[in-house]
């Protein structure tokens, strides 16, 4: 892999109503704004309306509904002349199956069946549905098959179509159904029947066997004609974890990328290690949970555990491990049982005769609850195989036997198909499950990060970035993705609470006293989330209620609602709009966390824009970013107004820290501008250690002539009495990007921080 990468990216979201010459209209902005690099999200063609781009229903064009492939060589164009870089996201794991005539290969394989032309595209156990895909589809009722209809050649339910085999087109709906290559069902059924290996629990996304030489051609050929005719530069690499062989995917896609950086959305969970893999790194969530919790108030573990178990009637509060196992096994049961008893049947042709298969399957099962990582890449990471094996037996001893003849068989196609299901298990237990289930800090449940660890110190931080720097030096950072459960800011203003845990328990006892649900656990969630996104409308914060509720499948789920609880849930968002007390109550914290959020959110970002790796920026973080869960995160930006503050910031105005996200606009444009302008400040890493009363107040890092400061612990540092008498060395004569002011040597940090509460120092060129 090449290591000539950009020096940062931006990513847009693009979409049917942001298209991509949307996106060339914003590229002066972006290059203004300092980045190298333009990030997109997929862009080959999706199910219609698709507001992602994840479900791709043809890997052979460029979505026209995103301006198709003319619109993406004028982006490129445009990009290139400014010198900016093109980065594609691309999807390998799996294709959108939602409305089966809009993806022309699966429409192909319900008609033809198992000898359809794309049939080895798709991961599909045919033996195990009688030789009939299994689509997951019909209501509940014994009768549903009665709604069948035979209309212009095709088989009809309500809304869906489906082919018909050439030869079976008489009779009754049933019996053409019956005669057909597919086999309708319940939804309900997907569970634990389906026979096609999907994305987590996604029955609308249909896994793709990319380990198919001839399936990765197909599907990569769109693809390979855009690096070869110079559209795109680089990749980043969706779900490599759900791939049978991730390794070998790579390998493949180094032979046809060459030069192209390519990056992976690898989750990294505590120490562990990355893979031999010929990437540039990860997307980026190892080094967001990192800088999220350097600026959380240690002395806020124990009250707000403490009020977190108070509030939580399952006790779930109390062990996070506990707790991950638990709702990993569940879902192993539950939605990911399919994939669980697919595990078993690969056994079975392995040669295990042990135990029925329920038994087989308890094993799968519990072996996966244990797993400490998304998967292991056996041979390397069989120490993984091993933890969870010995945790296993340890848990469940009365079955030791059939665990340990269960992991002895881990090699193969066995192994294979294990780690496929590790991944999804772990991914639907914990961040769709169990973040929804931890509540004493959400800021802490994000992606790539354990919520366990509430805070780390700068020595810790350093130490992690001087390893980053040896090993993992071209890896993505970033803080907002179109998947974090909050954004940046929301996050920042969350972290304030690790420093005033006290005034968050009065302001719960006081909500609650007006509004309760009966779910403790989510209330702390739901208003900790409100008073990190304020201010935000009613409507934004009904949905995120809801998506909560539903993922953390406490008091409420998707499968099975609660009208009744969901009515009084969203009568609390209500509140805070309509009850004076409540509304009263979450302005006043509101003011409260105004200020240091922003502390918190400007040392984030310009940490996140400076320390070692490819800084990433989401769309619109350049300032103040309060989303919560998508689709919040995926709103359209007001490049506009971002353009015309970034204007006057150039003309020389040094915005106030307020409302419009000015100064955060000033801090990201300078980062970028200095990594892009001036590469060579940003080789090394070296820690810089302030003395004096607030000196735990500082996170200082010399990068080989540019230096970062930022401010953490503000509310403490506030009740301290302010910096005092603290000094930073910064070395030699250095100039703040963000003031133009120069300093050297040994400085006052009230004097270095009395504009800003960060810095950015530069040696003069």
């Amino acid at each position: 892999m090449s290591t000539d990468v950009p020096k940062s990216t931006y990513r847009l979201q693009i979409t049917p109503g942001f298209t991509l010459r949307d996106a060339v209209q914003v590229l002066d902005h972006l290059h203004r704004l300092g980045a190298d690099a333009v990030y997109l999200s997929p862009i080959l063609e999706a199910s219609a309306g698709s507001q992602h781009g994840y479900d791709v229903v043809d890997p052979t064009r460029v979505d026209a509904a995103r301006g198709g492939p003319e619109a993406l060589r004028e982006f490129a164009e445009a990009a290139h002349a400014r010198g900016m870089r093109v980065v594609a996201d691309i999807v390998p794991n799996h294709l959108g199956v939602a409305v089966p005539h809009e993806n022309p290969w699966w429409w192909d394989v319900l008609t033809n069946g198992a000898d359809a032309e794309h049939a080895r595209a798709f991961d599909i156990d045919w033996a195990f549905g009688g030789g009939r895909l299994r689509i997951p589809v019909l209501g509940d009722g014994d009768d549903e098959l009665d709604a069948l209809r035979v209309e212009d050649g095709e088989l009809r339910y309500y809304e869906h179509r489906f082919p018909i085999a050439p030869g079976t087109e008489g009779g009754a709906p049933r019996d053409v159904h019956d005669r057909q290559h597919y086999e309708l069902i319940s939804w309900r059924r997907a569970d634990a029947e389906l026979n096609y290996r999907r994305f987590f629990a996604v029955n609308t996304l249909a896994g793709v066997r990319v380990e198919d030489p001839d399936v990765f051609d197909a599907t990569h050929a769109e693809i390979g004609r855009w690096l070869r005719e110079g559209l795109v530069d680089a990749l980043r690499v969706d779900h490599p974890d759900g791939l049978r062989d991730p390794g070998d995917y790579l390998d493949r896609l180094v032979s046809l990328a060459g030069d192209a950086p390519i990056w992976v959305e690898k989750i990294l969970e505590g120490d562990e290690r990355m893979p031999s893999w010929p990437v540039a790194g990860t997307t980026g969530y190892d080094a967001l949970g990192l800088v999220d919790r350097v600026f959380v108030g240690p002395s806020g573990e124990e009250p707000l555990t403490a009020l977190a178990e108070e509030l939580d009637d399952r006790e779930e509060s109390r062990d996070w491990g506990a707790l991950v196992h638990r709702r990993k096994r569940a879902v192993a049961d539950g939605i990911l049982r399919s994939e669980v008893v697919r595990v078993v049947r690969e056994l079975r042709a392995d040669g295990m005769t042990t135990g029925t298969d329920d038994e087989v399957a308890d094993a799968v099962a519990e072996l996966a609850a244990w797993f400490p990582v998304y998967r292991s890449y056996l041979p390397f990471g069989a120490a993984y195989l091993q933890e969870a094996l010995d945790a296993a037996v340890s848990a469940r001893p009365d079955v030791a036997a059939l665990l340990r003849e269960t992991a002895e068989r881990c090699s193969g196609a066995v192994a294979a198909r294990f780690q496929q299901t590790t991944g999804a298990i772990m991914a639907k237990g914990v961040e769709d499950n169990a973040f929804y289930r931890a509540s004493r800090l959400v800021s802490l449940t994000e992606v790539g990060g354990d919520p366990a660890l509430f805070s780390i110190g700068t020595d810790a931080f350093h130490r992690i970035q001087e390893d980053r720097l040896a090993r993992l030096p071209h890896s993505m950072t970033t803080l907002s993705t179109h998947d974090t459960k909050r954004g940046e800011d929301t996050r920042a203003r969350v972290a304030v609470l690790s420093e005033l845990p006290e005034r968050w328990a009065r302001f719960l006892s006081a909500v609650r006293e007006r509004v309760t649900l009966g779910d403790g656990s989510l209330e702390n969630l739901l208003w900790q989330s409100i008073v990190g996104a304020w201010p935000a409308s009613r409507e934004r914060l009904r949905d995120y209620a809801l998506k909560a509720a539903r993922e953390a499948g406490a008091s409420t789920s998707w499968t099975d609602p609660d009208e009744e609880f969901e009515s009084r849930m969203f009568a609390a968002v209500d509140a805070a709009f309509d009850d004076e007390r409540v509304r009263a109550e979450v302005a006043a914290i509101s003011a409260v966390v105004d200020a240091p959020g922003a502390v918190n959110g400007l040392g984030a970002k310009l940490v996140q824009l400076t320390m070692p790796g490819v800084p990433d920026v989401y769309q619109g973080s350049e300032r103040w970013e309060r989303s919560l869960v998508d689709p919040d995160n995926r709103r359209p930006v007001e490049f506009d107004a971002a353009a015309a503050l970034l204007a006057r910031i150039d003309d020389g105005w040094q915005p106030e820290i307020d409302s419009s996200g000015a100064a955060k606009l000033l801090v990201t444009s300078r980062a970028l501008r200095l990594r892009r302008d001036r590469p060579e400040l940003f080789t090394g890493y070296r820690a810089l250690r302030a003395d004096g009363p607030a000196a735990e107040h500082v996170l200082a890092f010399d990068r080989g002539g540019a230096a970062t400061v930022a401010t953490r612990l503000p509310v403490g540092l506030a009740a301290s009495g302010g910096w005092a008498d603290t000094t930073l060395d910064i070395g030699g004569t250095l100039r703040d990007e963000l003031t133009g002011r120069v300093h050297s040597g040994r400085v006052r940090v009230a004097d270095l921080l009395d504009r800003y509460p960060v810095a950015l120092l530069a040696v003069a060129p």
